[in-house]
């Protein structure tokens, strides 16, 4: 089972934030990710304390992932991620 999402923050904090949320409905919509999800969010938030702060950015996260597993036992994990600054995207009113 595999998966992939962007997420994105204001702030680092906020970007850790909302990599967790959409990790959390990962695992709801797929339980074996129950599997990799702390290497999945500890890599992504390694990869968002790299960044420098900039409080004029947003940061941008893409994570993915996929699990492979024969009668239940895991034979496969693949994880990865990116982070980067963004463009500050405007406030929606």
């Amino acid at each position: 089972m595999s998966y992939s999402f962007a997420a994105r923050g204001k702030d680092k904090a906020e970007a850790k934030a909302a990599v967790a949320a959409e990790l959390d409905k990962v695992v709801q919509a797929q339980p074996i990710h129950e599997k990799d999800r702390a290497a999945a969010q500890a890599n992504a938030d390694a990869l968002v304390d790299l960044l420098p702060d900039d409080e004029s950015r947003d940061i941008s996260v893409s994570v993915w992932g996929s699990v492979s597993a024969v009668d239940e036992i895991v034979s496969t994990i693949t994880a990865g991620a990116t982070a980067s600054l963004a463009e500050r995207l405007p406030e929606v009113e």
